[in-house]
Parts: structure tokens; C-alpha cells; sequence
């Protein structure tokens, strides 16, 4: 009988080093492909319901932070909690909220926020860019500048235009790139298991 699918089997079968045991440079992230421990029995994810796109760019949101060492004086105002932000359209819906819900980050319990200004990113940890957010992405990044807060997004030439860490579809499966130097002006420290299992990393920060 297949296991149902929830926020909580979900972002076990997906955690990062779950998948630096797949052989290969280029492990597939499609969590219904790997086969996983889970209280002793082991079984294949073959037999869940095909997590949605959003799902999986969900779950891989969370466990970005798990690989990301940020600078050690940050805001005092980062100190409390561990937030992730949406900055503008939000094209999770509740399913971000579900997979955050009751979860801790670095000791912190995860708090969720949507915000509508950059200027408003100043507690964030991880901030995911909406797409809608395009035309004004430079302005965006500018703001950010040095402010230890890790950039993730799925619109097109994001990691090319300065964002750190940008979704990609190869075929039906989501996969992510890394802008390593993006990253290190922010003083964040990306763990080599977390390049490792990324599409494509760059080292600039050629910006339009």
C-alpha cells in the first residue's frame, strides 16, 4: 500500500543528503524516484503521488537553509526566529505554509512572511523573489546588497542577473542553480554538498 503524501514524508524524502547518496553528478531531485529510510522500513517513493512542482520548490526552500552558513553578527532582529520571506506574488499558497508549519531552523523556530518591499527583507534569511517581480529585479538586489539574506527565485536569468539560488525545469523535474559569488558578497557560506547537487554554478555577478 503507498504512503500518503505530506509535508513532513515529503521534506524527509527530499533532504539534501538523502540525495548525495544518489551516484552521478546529476542526481535527479524528483523525490519519487529515490528510494528512502523511513522509521526502519524502506520503501520507494515510486508509490507516493507525484509531488506537485511547488511542493518540491517548497521543500527544497526549506532545506537550502540546512547547507547555508550566514555571517555570525547579523541584525538583531534575525536573532529570534528563522523567517522566510516571499517577496511580492506568491505562487506557493498554503503549501509553503504547510511545509514551514511547526518546523525549526539553527535552533529558531521558522516563521513565514509575505512581504511587498524589499526594504521589508531586512529579517529574512531566505527570501524567495516572485517572478512578478522581474522588471524591478535590479532594484530589488540593490537593496539587498550585503544583507545576508540568501535570494531565491524561478524567473529566467535570475542567478545571470545577480540571485543566488534559481529554480529550473529539466524536463519534469525541478532542479536549482547557484551564484557562488552572489552568495560570498553576502558574506553567506554555501556547503560544497549543496553545490554538489546543484545544476550549474557560476562564480560572477554580471548583473543587467
Amino acid at each position: 500500500m503507498g504512503h500518503p503524501l505530506n509535508a513532513s514524508s515529503l521534506r524527509s524524502s527530499i533532504r539534501l543528503p538523502v540525495l548525495r547518496e544518489v551516484p552521478g553528478p546529476w542526481r535527479p531531485v524528483a523525490v519519487f524516484l529515490l528510494v528512502v529510510t523511513f522509521h526502519g522500513a524502506t520503501f520507494l517513493l515510486a508509490q507516493l503521488p507525484k509531488p506537485s512542482e511547488y511542493q518540491v520548490k517548497a521543500t527544497y526552500l526549506y532545506n537550502f537553509a540546512r547547507f547555508v552558513k550566514w555571517p555570525e553578527t547579523l541584525p538583531a532582529g534575525k536573532g529570534d526566529s528563522f523567517s522566510v520571506c516571499v517577496l511580492g506574488q506568491d505562487p506557493f499558497g498554503p503549501i509553503l505554509d504547510s511545509t514551514l508549519a511547526g518546523e525549526a531552523l539553527d535552533g529558531k523556530p521558522v516563521v513565514l512572511r509575505r512581504i511587498t518591499k524589499p526594504q521589508n527583507a531586512g529579517d529574512c534569511r531566505i527570501l524567495f523573489i516572485s517572478s512578478a517581480e522581474e522588471k524591478h529585479l535590479k532594484e530589488i538586489l540593490t537593496a539587498l546588497d550585503e544583507s545576508g539574506v540568501l535570494t531565491v527565485s524561478d524567473m529566467p536569468g535570475f542567478t545571470r542577473r545577480g540571485g543566488m539560488i534559481q529554480f529550473v525545469l529539466e524536463g519534469d523535474r525541478v532542479r536549482f542553480e547557484i551564484n557562488l559569488a552572489s552568495a560570498e558578497n553576502a558574506r553567506l557560506v554555501l556547503s560544497s554538498e549543496l553545490l554538489k547537487v546543484a545544476a550549474a554554478v557560476r562564480n560572477d555577478r554580471s548583473g543587467d
